[in-house]
């Protein structure tokens, strides 16, 4: 799965969030710590137990990949 995010460099640290998964967010002094960082939030909320319904069934949906994810995009960092 691809999420966009919102990233950018404030006085030496990384922070930013997914603009596709509200409150998946994260702040960390490197780069690399910051994307494992998000990853891991995503996981978590991805895998929350979700409470629904009586009589209501979960399922799933494809989405196709929007436009802006087939073109490159150049990230200033």
């Amino acid at each position: 799965m691809k999420y966009r995010a919102m990233i950018k460099q404030i006085d030496g640290w990384w922070i930013g969030w997914l603009l596709d998964l509200p409150g998946v967010n994260a702040q960390e002094k490197t780069r690399d710590e910051f994307i494992t960082s998000l990853e891991i939030g995503a996981q978590d909320m991805l895998e929350t137990n979700v409470p629904f319904e009586p009589e209501a069934k979960m399922t799933t949906i494809e989405i196709p990949d929007p436009q802006w994810s087939k073109r490159a995009i150049v990230s200033p960092y």
